[in-house]
């Protein structure tokens, strides 16, 4: 790792979960025009995510991050980006009123097109085909022709990303995220929800405190944090090719960017030291993630730290946690005290849906809200035993009225699943299930301030 870095240099490592694609010329071609194509996000913006994550491993916030298992081009619309921006308002005023909190917001979108696979072929009746590695990638019809690797996917892939960041920044800036406005971000089908007296609840509080500010003489249209707020995004940067193609360096500092997100990280899969991914990460100044299973030891932790952070700089890293809520227990209080014994500055994230999904007794691929709910649970706990801060969670959610994870406030079955089950990957939570648990996560945060702000008892004369 001591090689000088360049955007290729990944390229003389060995690279894991990449696709093959029958043409190398055309692929390359499809990488020299993404390569002349403007940036996606721009460097001052990373720069600023890096400076809020920078207050949420202090302690001082919490990150949201959540978003799509996989963006579909078929589902890419400007109603199903508002939906989903709703329930994560939503929620982030949840997590922000309830949890008295700052939250940092950070969606998986806008570039969340490639999926890692276990296994590079799957198979239905006889029939064996490469797998589905997401919309960026081939086609999820189960057909040979559409699982065919088409690089001319990652064009379509870059204009859909660009046009759903000009939607998110126009809703995050333009007056939709007004606070006035916390009423009217709760969907339709939520209205005769479980969720939707507590959430209505906290909507009345906002906006009688909204309007005791009026009555106070203050002007709530000259504070923009009222009027607008910061949405970032992110995404697993899995197609290095694609992601070299938006590495550009930034004019005012002189450094690298990955331009295709503000946030990117390693997933589980492709996290190996000596590898392509970390080769890549370790050169870009981003802001990045990195995906940690039950495999991962602490040593091996410490050493991709030394590579990826190795002047430990405060916001860089986020850990993000994916156990199981079997696993949690055992797996994470290990890696906090080589972290802490170190004195190495991260963001602890839980993604508590990777390391729960199961296969229903219908045959659907699910995760039941209980082991969800459960793995949030013990994330904050050890956090707490341990004396280090819970940071954030990750969660693969939409603003759709889908039935894919079991469980929640309408207690979805094994025999629901079938009714809304449209993810083309993996389940994700729906819009109630996802407010439910920001309702949960505010509950946990309250009595993490409460431990925090506790004096420490006199100690007792000799």
């Amino acid at each position: 790792m001591s090689e000088r870095w360049t955007p290729d240099s990944w390229r003389k490592k060995p690279v894991l979960q990449v696709p093959e694609y029958p043409d190398a010329n055309a692929l390359a071609e499809v990488e020299a025009q993404l390569a002349t194509f403007p940036p996606l996000v721009f460097a001052g913006e990373a720069r600023n995510l890096k400076k809020a994550l920078a207050k949420v491993a202090a302690g001082d916030a919490f990150l949201l991050q959540g978003g799509d298992c996989a963006e579909s081009f078929a589902e890419h619309g400007a109603n199903n980006i508002r939906d989903f921006f709703r329930v994560f308002l939503q929620m982030a005023v949840v997590l922000t009123y309830a949890g008295a909190s700052p939250v940092v917001k950070v969606g998986r979108i806008a570039g969340q097109f490639a999926k890692p696979r276990s296994s590079p072929t799957e198979k239905q009746d006889s029939v064996e085909l490469p797998s589905y590695r997401g919309d960026i990638v081939n086609d999820s019809a189960f057909t040979a022709e559409a699982r065919v690797p088409n690089p001319a996917r990652q064009l379509m892939a870059y204009r859909q990303s660009a046009a759903t960041l000009n939607l998110l920044r126009a809703f995050a800036t333009g007056g939709f995220a007004n606070l006035a406005s916390v009423h009217q971000w709760m969907l339709g089908f939520l209205k005769d929800s479980p969720q939707s007296r507590r959430y209505q609840e906290l909507a009345n509080r906002i906006s009688e405190a909204l309007d005791f500010m009026r009555a106070c003489g203050l002007d709530l249209e000259s504070h923009p944090e009222l009027r607008a707020t910061d949405f970032y995004t992110s995404h697993e940067a899995l197609l290095l090719g694609y992601e070299q193609a938006m590495t550009r360096v930034d004019s005012i500092t002189g450094d690298w960017y990955a331009t295709s997100g503000h946030m990117i990280w390693i997933g589980d899969r492709t996290r190996q030291l000596e590898n392509g991914h970390v080769e890549y990460f370790r050169g870009i100044k981003n802001p990045i993630g990195l995906k940690c299973g039950p495999s991962l030891k602490p040593d091996e932790l410490l050493r991709l730290l030394d590579v990826l952070n190795p002047d430990n700089e405060a916001g860089r890293i986020t850990l993000i946690n994916r156990f199981g809520s079997d696993k949690v227990n055992e797996c994470l209080p290990p890696l906090i005290r080589a972290v802490q014994r170190e004195g190495r500055v991260v963001v602890w994230s839980c993604d508590p849906m990777h390391g729960n999904t199961i296969t229903s007794t219908s045959g659907y691929k699910t995760r039941p809200f209980d082991r969800i709910v459960s793995e949030v649970k013990s994330f904050f706990a050890i956090h707490a035993a341990e004396g280090t801060h819970a940071g954030g969670v990750h969660l693969e959610m939409t603003g759709q009225d889908v039935t894919e994870c079991t469980g929640g406030a309408r207690a979805i079955t094994d025999e629901d699943l079938n009714d809304r089950y449209h993810t083309v990957c993996d389940p994700r939570l729906n819009a109630e299930q996802s407010i439910d648990l920001a309702f949960l996560i505010a509950e946990l945060l309250k009595r993490e301030r409460a431990t925090r702000a506790r004096p420490l008892p006199a100690a007792s004369g000799l």
